[in-house]
Parts: structure tokens; sequence; C-alpha cells
């Protein structure tokens, strides 16, 4: 896929505002810990995550992408009447019906005329509305769209943790230690074709992207109901078999990331920059080493904001900027990997 007409104008996101530790979730783990004999600092170690972020219990996941997209409105100066489609991509929802979408549209207010729907590919979600959007406005059919997501990490934490220390299992540990880097908080990307907006605002250039699957190895990853179905007295579980995600999707990463240079012509030293999906310090190094890419053109999050799913790429890319990692000029590489397997690469002239 590539694009000649559409620009990433901004970015809006919000905190979560509850900081908890790495140290905070072992304490509660102790049980278990004890049980195995293990000392203190076991998870921050293996994920490199020393704190992560929960929402208050009495809330939205709606409500907070909203703030997020009004903040990449305002940030734009751009009008919700002149928004042309909104895409809510997180993993969690506020219930099956209606699509989490209505209701962000309803509190930013946008038109009766505004195409409105929600996507999800697991982790790659806020990519793949991003895709959505950017051909609708490839094609000339709205001059803005909004990309929303928030996602919450409390409730599955907690009843994970409660799992294990039921269990006290060292293979029952190995299953559901990755739901220890989950993180929450909301992001927004608003793309447009260029001829609206703040006049000031520095647009990126989305230039194109490449998507490549390996879906043979979707039971890797599962959160969801513990029974088969839809079934109301199921509680919610999450269930990773890391090493395997992990080392198939570095060889997906890899295919792909080689079909995206060529895809996209790049040249030797490019990108210059990379944005991607957040998981944690294993994780981190072994995808630059895959790519055989210098692991300093990567701005990280996770240490401190943990895996924040579908969030994790807008909200780097958005801290990332402005902090004055990414520069104009820069050829940008975005890439995640999402349960499934599939892995996306977006590239964008900063």
């Amino acid at each position: 896929m590539k694009y000649s007409n559409v620009f990433i104008e901004s970015f809006g996101y919000e905190l979560a505002p509850n900081v908890v530790t790495t140290t905070e979730l072992e304490e509660k783990l102790s049980p278990f810990f004890d049980a195995m004999g293990f000392g203190p600092g076991q998870i921050e170690a293996l994920t490199g995550i020393k704190e992560r972020r929960y929402w208050d219990e009495d809330h939205t996941l709606g409500e907070h992408a909203a703030i997020a997209g009004q903040r990449a409105l305002d940030e734009a100066n751009i009008s919700p009447d002149q928004i042309g489609a909104l895409v809510y991509c997180g993993v969690g929802q506020d219930g099956f019906e209606p699509a989490t979408s209505c209701s962000v549209a309803e509190q930013l207010n946008l038109g009766e005329n505004t195409h409105i729907y929600d996507v999800k590919s697991a982790c790659l979600g806020v990519i793949t509305g991003i895709v959505n959007v950017a051909n609708e406005i490839q094609l000339g059919n709205i001059k803005a769209g909004l990309v929303v997501s928030c996602e919450t990490a409390r409730q599955i934490v907690d009843s994970t943790i409660d799992e294990i220390n039921t269990h006290k299992s060292l293979e029952f540990y190995k299953d559901t230690v990755a739901t220890m880097t989950g993180g929450s908080g909301a992001a927004a990307v608003l793309l447009t074709d260029g001829t609206i907006g703040n006049p000031d605002n520095r647009k990126h250039a989305l230039k194109g992207g490449v998507v490549k699957n390996a879906i043979k190895h979707y039971e890797l990853c599962h959160w969801g109901f513990e029974k088969k179905g839809m079934p109301t007295d199921s509680r919610i579980i999450m269930r990773t078999q890391a090493q395997g995600v992990l080392e198939n999707g570095l060889v997906l990463a890899k295919k792909t990331f080689e079909k995206f240079k060529k895809e996209l012509n790049l040249s030797p030293d490019e990108p210059h920059k990379f944005i991607g999906h957040q998981v944690g310090a294993l994780h981190h190094q072994k995808f630059y080493e895959a790519l055989s890419e210098d692991i300093k053109k990567d701005f990280c999050t996770f240490p401190f904001l943990g895996n924040i799913g579908t969030v994790s790429i807008p909200i780097t890319a958005a801290i990332a900027d402005e902090r004055g990692f990414l520069n104009p000029g820069d050829f940008v590489a975005i890439i995640g990997i999402g349960s499934g397997l599939n892995c996306y690469i977006l590239g964008v002239e900063w």
C-alpha cells in the first residue's frame, strides 16, 4: 500500500492517573512467590517494566478515548464537523453493542454523516484503523478521520494474580506472567489529506506500508471467556505462550521488514527511527537483533507505561515527538506484531 496525500496531523493521549509499581504486583503475588521460593524483583528483571498505570475503577473506555480524541482535534484546530470517519480500535470495549465508537462520537459531537465504527486486530488495532482511514482519504472519500483507542489492565491483572496464587504452579505462571505487563491509557491519531487543519502544525506524511500474517499461530495468546462461545456465567481469562509468541513473532517481523524495505524502496540508512509496540525488555532487545537494526533508533515507553495494547504505538509516537526524538525529515517505521499473528509496518516521513 502506498499513499500520496495522507498525513498524520496530530496526536492526543491521556495517561491513566494511578501509578502501580511492579513491586506492588509482586507483593500481591507473595503467596505464589513464597511457595516457589522466589525473591523480590523477578517480574521487573524479566520484563524491564518498573510501573504501569491504571484507570480509576469507575470509568468507561469511551470517555477516555473521547478525551484523547478531543486533544488531537484541538492540537490540529479541526472542528468535529470536518471529521469524515471515526474508528475505535481497542482490544477492550465498553460492551458488545453498541460499538464503542458511537459513544466516543457522541462525546465529540461529530456530524451525522460521519462514518463511525469499531476495528479489532489485537494490539494492531490502531495501525489497522490508520490504514482504514488512510484508504478513505487516499480515495478522496473524506478529508479527515480520527482513530482512537483506550485500554485498561486493572481487571485482568488482578484476576490473573488471584489465579496464580490459587494454582501455585510454575507452569501456570509461565502462561500468565505476560499479563503482568499490562498497562492502561488512551490515544488518538488524527489523519487528513493535508488541506485542512492548523497551517502551523508539522504534518507527517504517511508514505505507505506492508502487512504479513502467520495465522497458524493464532492460538498462542487468548484473552476472553474461559468457556467457549459467549457464556454469561464464564469468567474472563488471559493465557499467553510468551516464548512461542516471541519466537514466531520475530520470524514474521523479519519477513515483513524485508518486504517493507523493498516495497518502499528504502535507502541503506532508512528507517531513521522506529516506533514499535511496547512489550518488555527481552522482546525489545530480540526484536531489533532480528531486524539487524540499531536499538538506539527506537523510542521506548514500556519501563514506565507497560504494555498498553493498541495504545502503545500511538502514545509512544506522541511522547517521542514531544521530546524531540522524532525530527523533521526522519523516515519513521511504525511497527507492531499482534496476536494472530499479524505484522504491520507503516512508513511515515516526519
